[in-house]
């Protein structure tokens, strides 16, 4: 499986057009199930509210759903939708609901209307890359952590977890393919005293 896009975490954003209220949620989902449950909040939360559309992709089977919840067709949950696959986004869901506020819209003021929701709702969220990752720990003495803090930094790697005691253990995620250069620098930086340990494989940010 090659890397994707999607959102960092859940969060929200607001704006108001021609008084009405449109406030975008999104969140990161793996399963319809959780797209489902993260639906209902959102709804539950807004019971009063005039529309509750939504819209999500998932990485596995290629599942896309969405919603109007009311609105005039193709005005509302396809452009939250679009948005998301514009972005290349997968298990993510949106959902933009509106307090209506007394002027008409029309269709193409609601597709804008919709779609930039969607748009401050996805970038709420934090988009970012996910790839196959190694998971690697080193331990290194302290007078050599702040070098191999800047090395991890150098070459993008992610730290999980930092357990201090003798020597400095770290475990951290790094791309597949970046494993092999990283342990190269490491050798030339330590003499080859410090040798990195795969401990398992995931899909992590980039």
């Amino acid at each position: 499986m090659k890397e994707y896009k999607t959102v960092e975490f859940e969060n929200s954003d607001e704006f108001i057009e021609k008084k009405s209220k449109f406030i975008g949620y999104v969140k990161p989902v793996k399963t319809q199930e959780e797209a489902v449950s993260f639906i209902n909040r959102i709804k539950s939360k807004h019971w009063d509210a005039t529309h509750n559309v939504y819209a999500y992709a998932l990485k596995d089977n290629n599942i896309q759903r969405y919603s109007d919840d009311g609105e005039p067709s193709g005005t509302a949950g396809v452009p939250v939708l679009d948005v998301i696959l514009k972005n290349h986004l997968v298990d993510v869901c949106v959902v933009v609901t509106r307090y209506f506020g007394g002027t008409l819209l029309g269709a193409g003021g609601l597709v804008r209307a919709y779609s930039h929701g969607s748009k401050i709702a996805v970038e709420a969220g934090n988009i970012i890359t996910m790839a196959p990752c190694k998971i690697l720990t080193v331990s290194v003495e302290y007078s050599f952590y702040e070098r191999m803090n800047i090395l991890l930094s150098d070459f993008d790697a992610n730290v999980e977890n930092t357990a201090f005691s003798d020597n400095v253990a770290i475990t951290f995620s790094l791309k597949q393919e970046k494993v092999a250069a990283l342990q190269n620098k490491l050798t030339d930086l330590s003499n080859g005293v410090y040798m990195l340990n795969e401990v398992g494989e995931k899909f992590a940010k980039v």
